[in-house]
C-alpha cells in the first residue's frame, strides 16, 4: 500500500440535525467544524439531512400514496378506461 495515494481514514461524527441524532464512525470525509464527543475528545463533525433516525423507511413513518386519486385524475384527463371502436 502506497502511503501518499490514500485518503486519511479517521474518526468523524455525523450529525442529523432533523432528528437530533449523532454518531461517531470512521470516514475519509473532511470537515472544518468540530464537536466535543462524549469521551471528551474533539472530532470533525459533518451535518447530514437524513440518517437512519429520520428516514421514513427506518422510522416506519412513510407516507401512503393516494393511488386511487391518481387513477381518477388520469381517467379524467385521458378519458377513462373505455375502449373506442374504430369506424
Amino acid at each position: 500500500m502506497q502511503q501518499d495515494k490514500h485518503a486519511g481514514y479517521h474518526p468523524v461524527v455525523f450529525r442529523d440535525r432533523a432528528a437530533g441524532y449523532a454518531f461517531l464512525t470512521r470516514s475519509t470525509a473532511q470537515s472544518e467544524q468540530t464537536i466535543e464527543w462524549d469521551d471528551g475528545k474533539t472530532y470533525p463533525v459533518i451535518d447530514v439531512e437524513i440518517s437512519s433516525e429520520s428516514h421514513p423507511f427506518y422510522t416506519g413513518k412513510a407516507r401512503t400514496v393516494d393511488t386511487e386519486g391518481r387513477v381518477a385524475r388520469f381517467e379524467r384527463r385521458y378519458g377513462g378506461t373505455e375502449s373506442s371502436e374504430a369506424t
